[in-house]
């Protein structure tokens, strides 16, 4: 018996939606985090105390004038009303308990407080703990990343008025621009410079790094198309690192300076791009730094002088960084001592 083969039916064909990409996540440790936060206040104030142990008072020029309060007592006072965030009045009350704990020797009045921000002395103090307070994570960061971000200040110029003199321009906020270099891996301020808000950022590469090179083993910087250059490259290769800056669409490997190491990195770039960028998203880590200083912090400065400014801008770091050592204390079980340099 002949059967007939069944016809072939047509097969609908259906277009298949894409798999959403999935999210990327990072692990956390809730455990240690949450220690974290809940000590870091007390834990903070410890720290401070510790790291103002080491700061020597300033004598009275000639001998003449009033006796000047003990720059250990000022400098705990300014960054704490800073980690603080409330006035100076309200914060004397904070004081007087420092005082009765024996982390100060006398509470200042809050004009006084006022004063020393604008002092000269407390500028440099204050880059000096900066440093000071990301020693005890030399052990753990050699990546860094290097950046700039602004800060307002309380006063106001007209936009672009100086560069077309019109004074129809609406009012804008000054500001200032913060450059700093950071670790990836704990988010450590190890250098910073502050400049007013027209400053470029490439000549600023060059102190951020060579001044974190003294305390710290660099393997990697990594920063963006604004400090492109061969002097900035070489100046990593020179201690031991590889700068990962992206190269702009007219880079071409024959620079100018017939630079060698201009044209490695070039030809990396072009025919490694993936490894090469997954080495400058590095990067991303300092713009978490500055939204983590301006969130915790403030973003406006509210001082009216610009050496206050500038010593309110430093204060905000050298608070970021204890809160930071703080959370690598209870994440990565380092121990915070601080002065002890290397041999």
């Amino acid at each position: 018996m002949y059967i007939q083969d069944e016809k072939p039916q047509p097969t609908e064909i259906t277009e298949q939606a894409d798999e959403p990409k999935q999210r990327k996540t990072y692990s956390q440790n809730w455990q240690a985090y949450n220690r974290a936060q809940i000590n870091e206040k007390w834990r903070f104030i410890e720290l401070l105390y510790e790291l103002c142990k080491g700061i020597d008072d300033i004598p009275r020029k000639d001998g003449a004038g009033r006796n000047r309060m003990s720059m250990s007592d000022m400098v705990f006072s300014v960054v704490f009303r800073t980690y603080a965030g409330v006035s100076g009045r309200r914060f004397s009350s904070d004081l007087m308990e420092a005082k009765r704990r024996g982390l100060i020797t006398q509470a200042p009045h809050f004009n006084t407080i006022f004063k020393y921000l604008e002092t000269e002395d407390m500028f440099y103090i204050l880059n000096n703990l900066i440093r000071e307070s990301a020693s005890p994570l030399r052990a753990v960061e050699m990546d860094f990343a290097v950046d700039s971000s602004g800060f307002s200040k309380v006063t106001t110029v007209k936009w672009l008025h100086e560069k077309y003199s019109n004074p129809h321009i609406i009012d804008k906020p000054d500001w200032l621009k913060c450059h700093l270099i950071c670790g990836v891996l704990t988010n450590i301020v190890t250098s910073v410079e502050i400049t007013n808000g027209n400053a470029g950022d490439s000549p600023y590469f060059k102190p951020l790094v060579q001044r974190t090179a003294q305390d710290f083993k660099i393997n990697q910087v990594s920063a963006d198309k604004a400090y492109l250059s061969a002097e900035n490259f070489r100046l990593v290769a020179d201690r031991g690192g590889m700068a990962f800056i992206p190269f702009k669409e007219n880079s071409r490997p024959n620079h100018a300076t017939k630079d060698e190491l201009w044209r490695k990195m070039y030809y990396f770039f072009q025919m490694r791009r993936r490894e090469y960028m997954d080495f400058y998203h590095k990067r991303s880590n300092v713009e978490t730094v500055f939204s983590m200083i301006k969130g915790k912090f403030g973003e406006r400065l509210k001082s009216k002088t610009e050496r206050a400014q500038i010593n309110e801008r430093l204060c905000k770091v050298l608070c970021h960084n204890l809160c930071c050592v703080i959370h690598a204390m209870y994440e990565l079980g380092i121990e915070a001592e601080f002065y002890k340099r290397l041999a």
